[in-house]
């Protein structure tokens, strides 16, 4: 899960980053307060959609390894019935 550990650190990067940049603009406290708003706003759609881009992905790979299972137990059926038909 290394790249999860580096995804993760670099969303907190960004999300720090936005977060100062918006601090230390020179606007008004409200005109800031809604752009930190919208910036957070705009960070969670970010996150959800990698972490459902990531869900899927793990979802995927899931499956193709549950028929690759699958069909390695099959084959593994068929040969030992094949052996067991020889002896």
């Amino acid at each position: 899960m290394n790249a999860g550990k580096v995804f993760l650190g670099i969303l907190a990067g960004v999300a720090v980053g936005a977060t100062l940049g918006v601090l230390f603009a020179p606007k008004k406290g409200s005109s800031t307060r809604k752009r930190i708003s919208r910036k957070r706003d705009d960070i969670i759609n970010s996150v959800e959609g990698k972490f459902d881009e990531f869900i899927e992905s793990v979802s995927k790979k899931y499956q193709s390894v549950k028929e690759d299972a699958k069909q390695m137990a099959e084959e593994g059926t068929r040969e030992v019935e094949t052996l067991a038909k020889g002896k």
